[in-house]
């Protein structure tokens, strides 16, 4: 089966029991991973969650199979869920189908997996596609009208009214990261002690007292400076992290929101296009020409490639590596920001 951000949930209703394998890719990795929150929570029992990454499962592809027809020591429940990118999943899907084919899976737990720098066209995907067992679903990059819609249905559910433009506000200050922004209205709706039952007006004077990060306080500058190969002002942005304790995991999903637009603006741009026209025709804030124009110019091709599985990696480090990961992130930044100086 396929679907798209939009329908995911609605496919997933409809397959019921019988989907056991969920396979999310596309540029929007955030998306896709509140996708599989979202459809973990819907299960009559959770369980366990069992880790896998892209590395082990290709290294090891019957792990995948392994993994899902196993039990615990307790013989609890469990759910399967594996961050790979592009097609490191590959040989381990192909193994799954051919088991269940021969009904060697039957009882197996489900399965979710987060497939960066992959899409619905992918040799991991077609082998899924036109199953009824399997569900691929692709999402693409939000713009700021789906984001700050998302907010509001958030601020819904957690029982708060958001006051004017208060919830494009918070899609901004996110990155336009659904669980960043997700993090932010929960700490509003514990702040203004907001619920179902006891609903709370949210207004601009709540947000700023509970100390969220605006966009100009908040991620995009160090992100910049990094792309930008701004060696001069790398180091104030470092620090400044340091000082307002701003998340390095928040940081680094901020650097792949970034790379994903660029990978999706750069086989777009041609040589002698006006750039303020391409960015304007192409959905880029304004307030952001200057900073996306100029790393434009310094990504492309096989360097965006590249860089792209590099920060889901470093993502994956920083969460792995909770007590070091503002020294992992600052020397990440800095090493991408001396390649980025170089391509001037």
């Amino acid at each position: 089966m396929k679907a798209t951000q939009r329908d995911y949930a609605q496919a997933a209703r409809r397959a019921g029991v019988n989907c056991r394998l969920f396979f999310f890719c596309g540029q929007d990795e955030a998306g896709a991973s509140a996708a599989v929150a979202k459809l973990v929570e819907q299960l009559p029992e959770a369980g366990e969650r069992v880790d896998l990454s892209g590395s082990e499962l290709k290294s090891d592809p019957s792990r995948l199979v392994d993994e899902a027809r196993s039990t615990s020591l307790f013989g609890d429940v469990r759910h399967i869920l594996a961050r790979v990118s592009g097609e490191e999943a590959h040989d381990a899907l192909k193994s799954w189908c051919e088991l269940v084919d021969r009904g060697e899976v039957d009882e197996g737990w489900p399965i979710f997996i987060v497939a960066t720098s992959a899409t619905d066209k992918s040799r991991s995907a077609k082998l899924l596609i036109k199953r009824d067992d399997a569900l691929v679903a692709i999402f693409y990059p939000p713009d700021l009208k789906s984001v700050t819609a998302d907010v509001r249905a958030m601020a819904d559910a957690a029982g708060m009214r958001l006051d004017g433009s208060l919830a494009e506000t918070i899609a901004r200050a996110a990155g336009m990261d659904v669980r960043l922004a997700q993090s932010e209205v929960d700490k509003l709706a514990l702040y203004l002690d907001a619920s179902p039952r006891a609903p709370k007006t949210a207004d601009q004077a709540a947000w700023d007292a509970i100390g969220a990060s605006t966009e100009e306080d908040g991620f995009m500058p160090l992100v910049n400076a990094a792309l930008g190969g701004e060696l001069g002002k790398l180091p104030r942005e470092l620090a400044r992290m340091r000082e307002v304790s701003l998340n390095p995991v928040g940081v680094a999903l901020a650097l792949e929101r970034r790379a994903a637009q660029l990978a999706t603006l750069s086989p777009k741009l041609r040589r002698g296009d006006d750039m303020k026209q391409f960015l304007r025709s192409n959905g880029v804030f304004f307030k952001e020409h200057r900073e996306v124009g100029d790393q434009l110019m310094r990504w492309s091709g096989g360097k965006l490639e590249r860089l792209v599985p590099r920060l889901t990696d470093l993502h994956r480090s920083l969460l792995a590596n909770s007590q070091t990961a503002e020294l992992l992130l600052a020397r990440e930044l800095t090493q991408i920001a001396r390649y980025a100086a170089a391509r001037r």
